[in-house]
């Protein structure tokens, strides 16, 4: 439970928002949690603006009470970013979801926090341009979370992730002051780069009300291929060969055999893939202009492929073949946890290291006693290592398993990765962020941390570990 706001503060949201609030009981149940785990925190009152003004008034307001506010979007995130953990002001952003404006002559689009990304990049592409990023969650995440987590997706391996796509932000401080990150260009040598400060550091620091992002020509053509192998090891030592060969993908996905498994039951047209032999599944897309060069880089992956263990390569011919392997790969995450509550780890590799670490995470799943279900996004090294709560004990899961999880994460770094490629560190990975930076970088952080929220009240508890005293 949650100590409830005085009525002072109630009134003031009242007063300012009407209707666009809800308090203690009334309070629904999906403002309390997001996709991380069971948790669940409910906030002492729930804000729904529709302006950066009224963005301003509220945090001025909190600032000047020292109210805890916790930004909130879909709340789709898998680290617990949007967490009300400290109870509090939950600021949702969902009302603020109009694309303000399409520069077609610019390549550039306007919008709010609140809109949905695959209904951004379904807003662009009507008038030819491509907004690349596309996080599983797409269909139902907004572009303002995207920004807090720096969101990838399948994609990135040949697109980059969303800080590469970000011109310009309008955010608001923890003290409700209003200012824009940068400009509207895509160079930019003016000064300190605020912009891709902000990108990534999970609401901590401002309120993201506006993003000007950059847009590419629409591709014409993408093909898609779905093979089998008998060994996940080798389906991750292929990765690398792929692009040693000058092939650069728009998407390379690894699927281990207990993903494809535990998906395909939840997709109505999900073709039936999977063969007693099999270890794990790469599927590799290539999007262009020239649908003969895509051909000729297709059947030069499949050269490379044959090198191994495999099984019949699939060549997704029709649209809806590849709408449903796409589908299956989507929601593997979601349909994971309808299995059972699992802890996802977002470790990331340089690629050529992926074949090492899955090798140690099946070392700690028999060191442990865990069960792990393995994808991602194998071209860009972004292993998601999902460890299955299943029947373990209370004392494996809140005890044994910090410390498995520890020890994959000291050799992700030892590798030259880290412990978070895309879903962001939040309240869950803060213990382990000692692997990743020294207590110097973390001191630095705190310091940034200090400048933009003196009081702490903006989403405190998320990304930085408490200080060792």
């Amino acid at each position: 439970m949650v100590e409830a706001l005085e009525e002072k503060h109630i009134l003031f949201f009242k007063n300012l928002l009407g209707n666009r609030i809800q308090v203690g009981s009334t309070i629904e149940s999906h403002y309390a949690s997001d996709h991380t785990e069971d948790f669940v925190f409910y906030p002492s009152i729930v804000l729904k603006p529709e302006t950066a003004e009224e963005v301003s008034f509220i945090m001025k307001y909190c600032y000047e009470y020292d109210l805890i506010v916790t930004p909130s979007g879909a709340r789709t995130g898998l680290s617990g970013g949007a967490l009300a953990n400290y109870g509090g002001v939950l600021l949702s952003l969902e009302r603020m979801n109009k694309i303000i404006q399409i520069d077609e002559e610019n390549h550039q689009v306007t919008t709010e926090p609140g809109v949905v990304t695959e209904a951004l990049q379904n807003a662009v592409k009507a008038v030819g341009l491509f907004y690349p990023p596309d996080p599983a969650s797409k269909g139902s995440c907004f572009i303002g979370g995207n920004i807090a987590e720096n969101s990838g997706g399948p994609k990135a391996v040949k697109y980059g992730v969303t800080k590469d796509w970000v011109l310009n932000l309008e955010i608001v401080l923890p003290n409700g002051d209003v200012m824009w990150t940068g400009a509207n260009v895509i160079k930019n040598a003016t000064g300190y780069n605020l912009t891709q400060l902000i990108i990534g550091s999970e609401g901590t620091l401002a309120v993201v009300t506006k993003i000007v992002l950059r847009l590419i020509p629409h591709p014409t053509h993408h093909l898609l291929l779905l093979v089998p192998f008998r060994s996940g090891v080798e389906a991750c030592e292929a990765v690398g060969k792929i692009f040693m060969a000058g092939i650069i993908p728009s998407g390379l996905e690894y699927m281990d055999r207990d993903a494809i498994i535990f998906t395909t039951p939840y997709v109505d047209d999900a073709p039936n893939l999977l063969k007693d032999d099999h270890d794990a599944h790469l599927l590799i897309e290539l999007d262009g202009f020239n649908l003969d060069v895509l051909m000729q880089e297709c059947e030069k992956i499949m050269e490379l492929v044959e090198q191994y263990d495999i099984d019949e390569i699939l060549f997704a011919e029709t649209e809806a073949q590849k709408e449903s392997l796409w589908r299956l790969r989507r929601k593997i995450g979601e349909c994971v946890k309808t299995h059972s509550i699992y802890k996802e780890e977002d470790t990331v590799v340089p690629r050529n290291e992926l074949p090492k670490l899955l090798k140690k995470v099946k070392e700690l799943e028999k060191k442990y006693g865990f069960k792990s279900v393995c994808y991602g996004h194998a071209g860009d090294g972004n292993l998601h290592v999902n460890i299955i709560r299943d029947h373990l004990s209370e004392d494996v899961w809140n005890n044994q398993l910090p410390i498995a999880i520890r020890e994959l994460f000291t050799e992700v770094v030892r590798l030259g990765g880290t412990i978070s490629g895309e879903h962001g560190i939040g309240l869950v990975q803060t213990p382990y962020m000692d692997l990743a930076f020294s207590e110097v970088g973390l001191n630095l952080m705190r310091s940034i941390k200090q400048v933009f929220d003196p009081k702490n009240i903006l989403n405190p508890g998320k990304v930085l570990p408490v200080k060792k005293i």
